[in-house]
């Protein structure tokens, strides 16, 4: 596996940090707190010298009443200081959190369908969950705890100098040797959690293929198979967290041991300073306190610099989201469409889903009239559903123009051109809620009669009325309770709600069953009144009644016309209808 290094940017970072500073009065209010623990910290150290010298060596009576009460104090504060900077700071990181994560939702929405097919959809739903929890500890817990820490190396480092300047020298030949392993370290965990990460991506992608293809998986007997798929997946994430937990594992005890040095330094410098009478037991042991105390932050400090680690590492996937550069431009002054009767006109057309590839599209040149039923037929791969897809934008042209009432697709709004268009797709897409809100997703404002009378057109009112709740059941992720026709019924009823004058019909009919597609071909065909329509068709049977008849293959227009003049060609077409009568009969 190719693991990547990637780097927080200067840029990224400053927007972190900017994100931050919004929240500048609770940072500082947190800040202060820490100073007062950090205070605390470094109290509890100062106090061992009169604790030794004043109450065990002189036997002071009222030091002995005095000392344990700051004590107390010292202790009272600094649990104050910590529940206040813990909770600060865990609000500000969580408010940064739910920022991310609506940042990440509303980029991914707005993002063209050419985005949503390139990324796997685990992936995406890693970068929403797992990415954002992991630079939650970085912005929330990992900066308590530096500033925490911060803050308490420099008490401690006060008392170490004030209780003796040349001990403090010498312990400090080698401290600065405990700060390597936090470099050291802190790159490798930034590499290996990049690629545990990616590797949580894909394995989110991979169940998320499973249970949706559960079906096949178990028909074709290759549940076996997708079991050894996934060991590997679990088996390549497992290798690298091992890693990562190594790196983090050695890091404490190289510091520990580098820590005991100085340790050992201290205890022999000091102590013959203390056997000379230079200094006295009450301040050796007070330094010792403080010196001991604190080599424990600077131990935090390498986890904690880990943990910021694997969150920059994070937060950098994050931004490649969110700085992801929609090929769907609007203009800064779109027009807005408006009007019932519209044409559609395809004005030289060229368009390929990727540059350099071949085009799925080639010099498209036709014009649909307001209220012309165009029935778009070939065989897959022709260039159908591409052509359709650019009169919404889901794509944009790479060659010509779309336009529609004689304005190009990309002067308009969005909102204005998607507002007029209608579509109902091969694979019926419905969403986990009740019948109601599914049929509603047409039109929001739309009230309970009239969401009834689009499933009366669509012939869905009686089978929806067959459930438990009526309208009001809920129909499981994407439909899953529901037949197949029934799906598809309930999309066109959402499509008749939303009764907008251009209408695309994507293979509309293909799940139903005899008796439904009939009864559906009417509403279909009531629907299609006054409106321009788009059909895309396999069964050639059900386009009869198209104004014409555009045959595509390779993305070129070979044949168009009426279904009479298209037979009389003898041309594809022709070939078409001939081999779906005799598969007809065969059947």
């Amino acid at each position: 596996m190719n693991i990547k290094n990637p780097k927080l940017s200067s840029d990224r970072q400053k927007k972190i940090i900017s994100l931050v500073l919004v929240y500048w009065k609770r940072l500082a209010l947190a800040a202060l707190c820490m100073i007062v623990v950090a205070g605390a910290n470094g109290a509890m150290a100062f106090l061992v010298k009169p604790v030794m010298d004043d109450i065990f060596i002189s036997k002071n009576r009222e030091m002995l009443l005095l000392i344990p009460g700051a004590a107390v104090l010292v202790f009272f504060l600094k649990g104050i200081g910590s529940y206040g900077s813990e909770y600060l700071m865990n609000h500000i990181g969580e408010t940064i959190i739910r920022i991310f994560r609506n940042s990440l939702y509303e980029k991914i929405t707005d993002l063209p369908i050419a985005f949503i097919h390139k990324e796997k959809t685990g992936v995406l739903m890693s970068r929403i969950t797992n990415d954002v929890n992991i630079v939650k500890g970085m912005v929330s817990n990992a900066v308590i705890n530096v500033f925490r820490d911060f803050f308490t190396v420099i008490a401690f480092l006060f008392v170490i100098f004030y209780r003796d300047w040349r001990l403090a020298l010498g312990a400090f030949i080698v401290l600065p040797l405990a700060f390597y392993p936090i470099v050291l370290f802190g790159r490798r965990v930034r590499k290996f959690s990049t690629g545990s990460q990616e590797t949580m991506a894909d394995l989110n992608s991979f169940l998320h293929e499973t249970f949706t293809g559960s079906k096949i998986i178990k028909i074709f007997n290759l549940e076996a198979l997708e079991k050894k798929r996934f060991q590997e997946k679990t088996g390549a994430l497992f290798r690298l967290e091992m890693k990562k937990i190594t790196a983090n594992a050695l890091s404490s005890p190289i510091m520990e041991f580098l820590g005991g040095l100085g340790i050992a330094f201290i205890i022999w410098f000091g102590g013959m300073r203390v056997i000379t009478g230079t200094s006295t037991p009450g301040t050796f042991f007070s330094f010792l306190t403080a010196v001991m105390m604190l080599y424990d932050p600077v131990k935090r400090l390498s986890r904690l610099n880990n943990t910021i680690q694997e969150g920059a590492a994070a937060a950098a996937r994050i931004f490649d989201v969110l700085e992801e550069e929609s090929s769907i431009l609007e203009r800064e002054n779109p027009e807005i469409l408006s009007g019932r009767a519209l044409d559609v006109e395809f004005d030289h057309v060229g368009f390929a889903y990727h540059p350099g590839e071949a085009p799925a599209l080639e010099d498209i040149h036709l014009k649909v009239a307001p209220g012309e039923v165009l029935a778009l037929v070939g065989m897959s791969g022709g260039g159908k559903t591409s052509l359709v897809n650019l009169v919404p934008r889901l794509y944009d042209v790479t060659q010509g123009a779309v336009r529609i009432a004689g304005k190009n697709v990309k002067d308009l709004s969005l909102k204005s051109l998607r507002d007029h268009i209608s579509i109902v797709t091969q694979e019926p897409i419905l969403f986990n809620e009740t019948v109601r809100d599914n049929i509603r997703y047409g039109r929001m404002a739309a009230t309970d009669q009239e969401i009834e009378d689009a499933a009366r057109a669509a012939f869905a009112h009686d089978f929806i009325l067959s459930f438990p709740k009526g309208y009001d059941t809920v129909i499981g992720e994407l439909g899953s309770r529901l037949s197949g026709g029934e799906k598809q019924r309930i999309c066109i009823a959402r499509a008749l709600l939303k009764d907008a004058p251009i209408l695309i019909l994507d293979e509309a009919t293909s799940a139903l069953d005899s008796q439904a597609e009939r009864l559906v071909q009417k509403a279909l065909e009531n629907l299609m009144k006054g409106r321009t329509t788009f059909v895309i068709a396999h069964r050639l049977s059900t386009i009869d009644y198209a104004s014409r008849i555009i045959l595509l293959k390779e993305g070129s227009i070979r044949e168009q016309g009426t279904h009479d003049d298209l037979m009389a060609l003898k041309g594809e077409y022709f070939k078409l209808q001939t081999l779906q009568s005799v598969k007809g009969n065969e059947e």
